[in-house]
């Protein structure tokens, strides 16, 4: 089996795993309880904090956990929007986001929120300038993310930091899902950032945990209300064990992070340097700085992407369409759609995601297999 579908989800580290299991054992008491047992788990859910707050670089207290990084998203929305609806009610994000934040902003938009959707270009991303030229005195929170699900293009986070930092006042959220351990921290997360999402399940911890990064000081309103939990601002009982194998795996993930994206890079480079200049295929993800070592999108004419999916399958090879949250539902990608693809090409893509479990010999036993593909489909559909 070769699975290339890290972007959709990671294969649980063993380690965090005997984590998981050893905290639901031994340590199974309600962090809020005041007995000795849930003090125990208290204190193992602040440690965990505090090791995901130093992994990152921010404080513990500005850490806080949800269920999801879907979750995260919409709470940094939509908490920020009503927290902040008398002092604006202009939200400013692109169209090549994930669903989390395009329909929490279709949703606030709903609510009476003003909307201003930016472009992207042939790559995918926002023109810096752009986003100067859509801010105006009603602007209270811009929501553009690290690296884009589909096509792996890293935005300018840097530059819109830049410019943020002359409206003080404007929120504003990144969604990293997909940039954590990727060796582009710096490029993707900076001081201006005032609110951040992760999702656990992304860096081999086990699904149900995701995390927002809340700059200290900065508004939110609770989506959830009841016990009180995350400093009464997203009630409900911790998922502790899974928190606690979140800290241990995103260690584990981030200790070697250089020469993990560098392997990355090699395995992508293998296959795109295959791909190119083939009649027929279309990528659209590029090999410069300006893209995640972990993400290869393409599409190869005359063949839709879940026929193409389900063809490499047979072959022991995992792969998704653009994005595995919509590829089920049958919704086809919305930032091949804003890199103005014609709908002909964009309904043929696949993308094939990185880890730095996976090798270039994968990568070879790739080519082998779809190569046979590649001409079955290119001979039936006259490409050469």
């Amino acid at each position: 089996m070769i699975y290339f579908d890290n972007s959709a989800t990671t294969q649980v580290n063993p380690a965090a795993l005997d984590t998981y299991n050893k905290v639901s054992k031994e340590i199974w008491g309600n962090p809020s309880s005041l007995h000795k047992l849930g003090d125990r788990s208290h204190q193992l859910l602040e440690a965990s904090r505090k090791q995901i707050a130093d992994l990152l670089g921010v404080k513990p207290y500005e850490i806080f956990f949800t269920s999801s990084g879907s979750e995260s998203d919409n709470w940094a929305l939509k908490g920020t929007a009503l927290a902040k609806k008398e002092f604006g009610n202009h939200i400013i994000t692109s169209s090549v986001e994930h669903a989390a934040v395009s329909n929490s902003v279709r949703a606030l938009e709903d609510l009476g929120f003003r909307v201003t959707v930016l472009p992207v270009d042939k790559d995918g991303r926002v023109n810096p300038a752009d986003l100067k030229a859509a801010l105006d005195h009603e602007t209270i929170l811009v929501s553009i993310m690290g690296v884009n699900n589909e096509v792996g293009s890293i935005q300018p986070i840097k530059e819109i930091s830049e410019i943020l930092e002359d409206y003080p006042n404007v929120t504003f959220h990144v969604d990293n899902v997909q940039a954590l351990g990727k060796n582009i921290w710096s490029e993707v997360f900076t001081p201006r950032v005032d609110f951040m999402s992760l999702s656990s399940h992304k860096f081999h911890a086990p699904r149900g945990v995701g995390i927002l990064y809340k700059k200290a000081g900065k508004m939110i309103k609770p989506l959830i209300d009841g016990g009180g939990q995350e400093k009464a601002l997203r009630s409900s009982t911790e998922n502790l064990p899974a928190i606690a194998a979140t800290a241990k795996a995103m260690r584990l993930y981030l200790e070697d992070e250089k020469q993990n994206a560098k392997q990355e890079s090699q395995v992508r480079e293998k296959i795109m340097t295959y791909l190119k200049d083939k009649p027929g295929i279309h990528i659209f993800s590029q090999d410069n700085d300006k893209f995640a070592p972990s993400i290869l999108c393409f599409a190869l004419e005359g063949i839709r992407g879940e026929t193409l999916v389900h063809t490499l399958e047979d072959k022991g090879i995992f792969t998704s369409t653009t994005s595995a949250c919509s590829s089920r539902s049958g919704v086809e990608g919305s930032t091949l759609s804003a890199m103005k693809v014609d709908d002909s090409i964009a309904t043929g893509a696949i993308r094939l995601s990185f880890d730095p479990s996976n090798t270039v010999e994968e990568a070879d036993k790739f080519i082998e297999i779809f190569d046979d593909i590649y001409q079955h489909f290119a001979e039936i559909n006259h490409l050469k």
